[in-house]
């Protein structure tokens, strides 16, 4: 693309800013980067990376975007925004990341070097069905991109491309909300919602309204690959469409079947694996790999490859992830599990009872979701952060005990105290992390440690 003589603002200096700044330099643009911060992290990069770029700092007003013709928002920053509304209402365009690579895909395409492209969303598990999809393309010999919310930004991947003169044959995306209300021409073969459960609602006016934004996904005439067993799937169906169903309740194209007593993934009526030979853990990565293998499929990628794929992925950090198991109980850290509905996932994952370890910054979601599951499978729940209050009032008429804790290592060793040898302890917070931590690595970071030294105090005091 060429955006000579454009004058574009990027709006926010974060990782995908600073990549948007890079990329739109390169091709042209005089460009500016706005940050509300008084002094960004990042400008050091801008300054070397792009040191035609003007940089303009603080509040945004009515003089901030001065000049420009077109923004390029990070997805941070809300379309709501006073001063972002009153561009797009004086006729200025407002774009995203993803929106430029869709259109330079688009072009690259009509060039003769296509790509396909997964796009992939959802309120839970779309980071695992990435990196999954990711994984799997590589597996059938694609040369295979994973970007987007994920954490490479699409326009590094895109430029670094460009300048070595290769297109991948698959882009990989995984796609958040902020960045699908920026996004108008991505036309994916085959895109996914995986499912809607609150969250974001500090930014949208309700559940209707944050599902309506991930519905962008699925511009264009791609199959769709919906969730039977979520409430708001059917209505997302478009006319024209191939759509596959996935599913862990229903005999859908892409469900489970018993065969002799054992968990199957089936595909097209036929069990094709065994759910004990995948090393992800939890019903819910079923339904991760059975969504991965219909978007696979939806492009054509050989199932033999996609069956030895799904057998050697070994899963993310964080989320739901064993580390460690002594004297009887396993620790699990779903650090990751920042939403009600990934913790309501988490638990009914589990088929051992739970200590539950959970609290945080809610966001403004309604917590009464986890009753149910914790009433069925939690032996306490053991609640941290600035929103522990409003779980316990969720809880309250569960039956479930509920413990206040100060901190996470306070939490932590009391689960260490209620667990009984066979039961799990599951960090799985339900909330963000920002209240406490640095972010929700760092919260799993903390409680692997307290783990540890747990473990360390048993073996000292001469515990098995």
């Amino acid at each position: 693309m060429d955006f000579a003589d454009r004058h574009i603002a990027v709006v926010g200096l974060g990782g995908s800013g600073l990549a948007a700044a890079r990329y739109l330099a390169a091709h042209g643009a005089r460009v500016v980067v706005a940050d509300s911060k008084p002094a960004p992290e990042r400008v050091a990069e801008l300054q070397r990376l792009v040191p035609a770029a003007e940089l303009r700092v603080g509040a945004f007003d009515a003089t901030t975007f001065a000049g420009v013709d077109m923004l390029v928002l990070s997805p941070g920053v809300p379309l709501k925004h006073p001063a972002v509304a009153a561009f797009r209402g004086a006729g200025g365009e407002v774009v995203g990341d993803v929106e430029l690579l869709a259109r330079a895909i688009k072009g690259h395409a009509s060039q003769g070097k296509s790509s396909k492209v997964i796009a992939i969303t959802g309120s839970n598990g779309k980071t695992t069905v990435t990196s999954l999809v990711g994984h799997l393309c590589q597996s059938a010999g694609l040369d295979t991109i994973v970007a987007g919310n994920i954490g490479l930004a699409v326009l590094e991947a895109l430029l670094e491309r460009e300048q070595s003169g290769t297109q991948p044959d698959v882009w990989v995306l995984e796609l958040s909300s902020f960045q699908l209300e920026t996004t108008t021409s991505l036309a994916a073969d085959a895109a996914t919602v995986l499912n809607i459960s609150e969250d974001h609602l500090d930014r949208y006016n309700d559940l209707l309204d944050y599902a309506h934004a991930k519905t962008a996904v699925f511009n264009g005439l791609g199959v769709q690959v919906l969730n039977r067993d979520d409430i708001l799937a059917p209505a997302m169906v478009r006319p024209g469409h191939v759509v596959k169903w996935f599913s862990l309740k229903q005999p859908v194209e892409y469900s489970l079947s018993q065969q002799q007593g054992e968990y199957w993934l089936s595909a097209q009526g036929e069990a094709v694996l065994p759910q004990g030979k995948l090393q992800l853990q939890g019903l819910h990565n079923a339904a991760n790999a059975l969504a991965a293998l219909a978007l696979c499929d939806s492009i054509g990628l050989d199932r033999v490859a996609l069956l030895q794929g799904l057998q050697s992925f070994e899963g993310l950090a964080h989320r739901v992830e064993l580390v460690d198991e002594f004297n009887g109980i396993a620790w699990i850290d779903d650090s990751k599990g920042t939403n009600v509905g990934a913790t309501e996932a988490a638990l009914n994952g589990m088929t051992r009872k739970v200590v539950l370890i959970a609290g945080g910054d809610g966001k403004g979601q309604d917590f009464s979701p986890l009753a149910p599951a914790c009433q069925r499978i939690a032996r306490a729940v053991l609640l941290i952060g600035r929103d522990a209050g409003r779980i316990r009032a969720a809880l309250a008429n569960s039956g479930v005990p509920l413990q206040d804790c100060a901190t996470l290592e306070e939490a932590t060793r009391a689960a260490a105290q209620l667990a009984q040898p066979g039961d799990v302890v599951l960090l799985s917070p339900a909330c963000a992390s920002l209240d406490m931590f640095r972010n929700y690595a760092h919260r799993a970071q903390v409680f692997i440690d307290t783990v540890q030294d747990i473990k360390a105090g048993a073996a000292k005091a001469g515990q098995p």
